[in-house]
């Protein structure tokens, strides 16, 4: 009886762990869900109802436009349909005896009122890329607001602020990985003078804020040329992402068994041999585990990149921060924006998620 309600107790724990789980997913991919649809749909969709409404619901719809002809004057009291108000008042929507709704489409200039009725619709159809093309094209664009006004603006060219994003966090990735990993093997299986001292230092530069070390080095890349090159910020990152990869690569690299090494040694095996062919191929998990750290970071960094790049070769974070600025009420570049610039750490996260775990608690047990 005791095992049987211990079974039960673990059977609700677990039915309730996973309820959790499966609510938060759900709350964390409704804003994705929503950015994703909103950047297919048109402009003029967009500045007028919600995402939601590109599933079948209940709606006013157009079913008739009446132009008012010059003779008209709309400063008083006018007659549309049999119905008898004000400017003012159908534009604010006049209902008619049968039901269907009267709104008046744009400014005075248009002397157009809409007919409506309110109908069960669909899925939307009338999705597009267009969005998409504006915004990583560059060129000059031209949309529909909420009220159909025709409006024309330049566009802003993230397509090279993504491959510039890529230019600067792929080697911004490889470059300290190799290079932890090379330190990492040393402080774990070498032996040389002041070897304990120099790893207490680098862990130590964990603590150290980067933001107190962009001045003094941005003062040294002007005096030698670097500043605004990927040159200059791939040096940067490598700085900046070499401590904590070194103390995970460590912890890591350190539960190799020894046996190991020592056979390759006695098998006349050199020290890069050994970590060419046996520590890389065995340190995978934890080399993944930070490539996701630091091609995360990279991807979504703004102030290193607005230090050392600037907008000359603007970076997709910069892209799209200039975006606010500039088109903050253009929803339909924005959104397409914001899921071009976090479509591919989506990707990288979930391709390497596997070894994240196992990445993360490296070093953590010893057998």
């Amino acid at each position: 009886m005791a095992k049987k309600t211990l079974k039960t107790a673990k059977q609700k724990s677990a039915f309730w762990n996973n309820f959790v789980l499966i609510i938060i997913c759900i709350i964390w991919l409704i804003p994705i869900f929503g950015i994703l649809i909103t950047s297919f749909r048109p402009s003029e969709d967009i500045f007028r109802s919600g995402w939601w409404q590109v599933f079948p619901h209940k709606e006013n719809v157009e079913v008739d436009r009446i132009v008012l002809p010059e003779s008209v004057d709309l400063d008083g009291e006018f007659e549309i349909l049999g119905k008898t108000a004000t400017f003012e008042e159908f534009r604010n929507t006049v209902e008619l005896d049968d039901g269907r709704l009267i709104s008046w489409y744009g400014n005075k200039r248009t002397r157009t009122a809409i007919v409506s009725e309110n109908r069960w619709v669909g899925f939307a159809t009338n999705l597009t890329t267009k969005n998409y093309s504006d915004v990583l094209g560059g060129k000059t664009i031209s949309y529909k607001n909420a009220e159909g006004q025709t409006i024309t603006r330049t566009g802003n060219n993230l397509g090279g602020a993504f491959l510039n994003s890529l230019a600067v966090t792929i080697p911004g990735t490889i470059i300290p990985i190799l290079i932890a990993a090379f330190a990492a093997f040393g402080f774990a299986w070498l032996e040389f003078p002041g070897r304990n001292i120099v790893f207490t230092v680098i862990v130590a530069l964990l603590v150290v804020p980067l933001q107190i070390a962009l001045v003094p080095v941005l003062k040294d890349y002007v005096n030698m040329g670097l500043n605004g090159t990927f040159l200059g910020i791939w040096l940067a990152h490598t700085g900046f992402g070499l401590p904590l990869a070194t103390y995970l690569l460590f912890n890591y690299i350190g539960t190799i068994p020894r046996e190991l090494l020592e056979s390759s040694y006695i098998d006349g095996a050199s020290n890069f041999t050994i970590f060419t062919k046996l520590i890389l191929p065995l340190s995978v998990p934890a080399l993944a585990s930070f490539a996701i750290f630091q091609f995360l970071w990279l991807w979504n960094d703004y102030l290193v990149a607005l230090v050392f790049l600037g907008e000359k070769n603007q970076t997709v974070t910069i892209a799209v921060a200039r975006l606010v600025g500039e088109k903050g009420q253009d929803w339909h570049l924005m959104t397409s924006a914001a899921f071009i610039s976090m479509i591919l750490p989506l990707l990288v996260f979930l391709g390497l998620q596997r070894y994240f775990v196992r990445g993360m608690m490296a070093g953590s047990v010893k057998g």
